[in-house]
């Protein structure tokens, strides 16, 4: 539950040093370099963006090479494959490949070579299957379609729409062209679609004849210089070239999926390198000097001037951050606390001055998922789905596995819940003992109670949880407002609404109608109460009075200090907020009963066994899928709104420091 405190570090080196000490830093991964300000005669900026370009074409160039291979030679991952995080590379490897990557990017070249030529050729091919499709109907005729007759004879060859028979087509030339008498009509083909027809008459004819079909929507064939027969096979046979080296070149490409990891490390070596630049032309830089400023962790900061000066002629300052400066965050928490980090930084990080809230986020965070979801057997799918994940990828990307490592306790949450209020894939225990085995006195009893049947027994233990959340949020006010030296404002803050919702709770636990309605077994003494409403007033009026204290003007105060008061409604609402608790839990136990009893419908026997187990196996997977995002959804909510809302504001800027930042290698350094 902490902030890393930050130096903030200036490095003086001679530029001719730049490069190594880059590489070191980015390898380290623990500073934040910031841009310098210095602009004079001596110092400047320099212009790296077409160096940046470059390395970028070159990533990108090595990124689409990857991607041709896995369309000629995909990969054989498995579907947690992505759990397996990037693969370790020793540092003698990397210098061994960083001299090889001009090969690298020739093999980048031959593959897009190979990859571009495929795709054309790709192209090329439905367009001869298009051709050898329009010659089909043709292939009983043997002239070449581009005949067009004799001296004394023309000829015509084309299609018209739909099927039509010889004797309608010289009845439509009847219609159409009846002046035209010495012509003969032969039906070459005839489909739903088309009817190919061959034509002749005298060539004085012709024009009559061809304005006639015009009308008719005659249209011309693909034409040849050879009969369709031999034109088709000609067709056929580039056809079958073109397959042959569409295939050669799939095999070409193919064969270099060896090289695929050398390519893997060429996109990520030329990211990092773009990355190096982009920093470069950050910094100032003078004819043999430059100068890097920025941020680093303070128990880093000593072994980084260590490794620095070893190996370098330069000049190491560090000093603490100035008040008005806006320094990153980085969070640094325990085992139990740190998977929920990524929870808090998805609202916002705190600001300078605010508390880390993680520790406490954790502490309630685990607790409010498990009881929304509420199964036992859930929660230990999710304990041993979680579990094995973490065991069998040790490498996996820390993000990964700190979402792994949250689920894992909420599902531990889980299970504890599912105990306590008796639910084990809801009533599984009772109808497949019931149904198959004849014993319906065999149950999972619940440790404490079942919601299901004392609801509102449950409803109240959710307004105590809620109650607990709140007040716990409110101490972290306290303590924050102590930690800057504002312990009056924590008082106005913190200490009245205790005294305010705090009184008001415990009156109305003196009222017997509030403690009847809500199950009740106990109601406090009349005195209590009368203890209670002092508390709430003198909280009451504390608000009234401090709500408004920055404003000067009495009358502005009252009335800021009465919309203060109004905002106990804002605590109501919050508490009433928790019975969500209550409605996911039973929905989940609920549903779970629905399909038990969904499943034991068609009785026992082994038909019956094989009907259970299907809708026992597909409705719980799609309860838990449905449920336990349902829990993730609205524990961040109850997180964010009710309980940040009595302390947290956030605002702080995530600590980003020039590291390697690489899809496919982390590069471990060697002693």
């Amino acid at each position: 539950m902490a902030i890393v405190p930050m130096k903030r570090v200036l490095v003086a080196a001679r530029r001719s040093d730049r490069k190594p000490i880059l590489e070191l830093l980015q390898r380290a991964g623990i500073v934040e370099i910031h841009g310098s300000d210095l602009q004079d005669d001596v110092f400047g900026r320099q212009d790296q963006s077409s160096a940046r370009a470059s390395f970028e074409k070159n990533a990108a160039m090595a990124q689409e090479a990857m991607e041709a291979l896995a369309r000629h030679a995909p990969e054989n991952k498995g579907l947690l494959s992505s759990l397996e995080g990037r693969r370790t590379l020793p540092l003698s490897g990397y210098e061994e490949r960083v001299g090889r990557r001009d090969e690298i990017m020739q093999l980048c070249r031959r593959i897009l070579s190979l990859d571009r030529e495929f795709a054309q050729k790709q192209e090329q091919l439905p367009k001869l299957e298009s051709r050898l499709a329009a010659l089909e109907p043709w292939l009983s005729y043997d002239l070449p379609l581009d005949f067009t007759g004799t001296k004394k004879a023309a000829v015509f060859t084309g299609s018209i729409a739909g099927e039509v028979t010889l004797e309608q087509a010289e009845a439509m030339l009847e219609e159409y062209a009846p002046e035209v008498t010495g012509r003969e009509v032969h039906l070459i083909s005839a489909s739903p679609e088309q009817t190919c027809l061959f034509l002749v008459c005298g060539r004085r004819d012709a024009p009559r004849l061809q304005e006639a079909l015009r009308a008719m929507n005659f249209a011309r064939p693909p034409l040849t210089s050879v009969n369709p027969a031999q034109a088709g096979e000609e067709i056929r046979r580039e056809i079958e070239a073109l397959r042959a080296q569409i295939a050669e070149l799939d095999a070409q490409i193919a064969e270099l999926a060896g090289q695929r990891e050398d390519l893997a490390f060429a996109q990520d070596y030329f990211t990092m390198r773009a990355d190096k630049y982009s920093v470069i032309g950050e910094l100032a830089q003078s004819r043999r000097v430059f100068l890097l400023e920025g941020y680093v962790p303070a128990a880093e900061c000593g072994a980084l001037e260590q490794r620095l000066t070893a190996r370098f002629s330069l000049v190491f300052e560090a000093e603490d951050p100035g008040e008005a400066e806006e320094v990153p965050v980085l969070l640094e928490n325990g085992a139990f606390a740190a998977p929920v980090e990524s929870v808090v930084e998805s609202y916002a990080l705190p600001a300078r001055g605010e508390m880390d809230p993680t520790t406490l986020v954790a502490c309630f965070y685990y607790i409010l998922f498990g009881l929304m979801l509420s199964d036992a057997a859930y929660g230990l799918i999710m304990v041993i789905a979680c579990g094995l994940c973490l065991y069998k990828f040790r490498n996996m990307e820390s993000g990964m596995k700190k979402s792994m490592q949250m689920f894992l306790y909420c599902g531990i949450s889980t299970t504890v819940c599912g105990f306590l209020f008796g639910s084990f894939f809801g009533d599984a225990v009772n109808v497949i003992a019931s149904t198959f085995f004849h014993r319906p006195d065999i149950s999972l009893p619940a440790i404490w109670f079942e919601p299901i049947d004392k609801p509102m027994q449950m409803l109240v233990f959710c307004f105590v949880v809620a109650i607990i959340h709140l007040f716990v949020g409110l101490g972290a006010k306290f303590y924050m407002c102590v930690k800057a030296g504002q312990l009056l404002d924590g008082i106005y803050d913190a200490v009245f609404w205790y005294l305010l919702v705090g009184g008001a709770v415990g009156y109305l636990l003196t009222v017997p109608m509030f403690t009847e309605m809500l199950g009740l077994g106990f109601t406090l003494p009349a005195l209590a109460g009368q203890i209670c409403a002092v508390l709430a007033g003198a909280g009451t009026l504390g608000i009234l009075l401090t709500s408004g204290r920055e404003s000067k003007n009495w009358g502005k105060r009252l009335l800021k200090g009465l919309y203060g008061v109004y905002g106990v409604t804002g605590y109501l609402s919050d508490i009433l907020s928790y019975s969500r608790l209550l409605a996911l839990g039973l929905a989940t136990s609920v549903i779970s009963s629905v399909f038990n009893k969904m499943g034991s419908m068609v009785g026992d026997g082994v038909f019956g066994a094989i009907v259970f187990i299907l809708v026992f196996v597909v409705g719980h997977s799609l309860n838990l899928a449905i449920n336990a995002l349902g829990a993730y959804v609205h524990t961040n909510r109850l997180t964010f709104v009710e309980f940040f809302g009595k302390f947290y504001e956030g605002g702080g800027r995530k600590f980003e420091p020039f590291a390697v930042r690489t899809k496919y290698f982390k590069i471990k350094e060697e002693n």
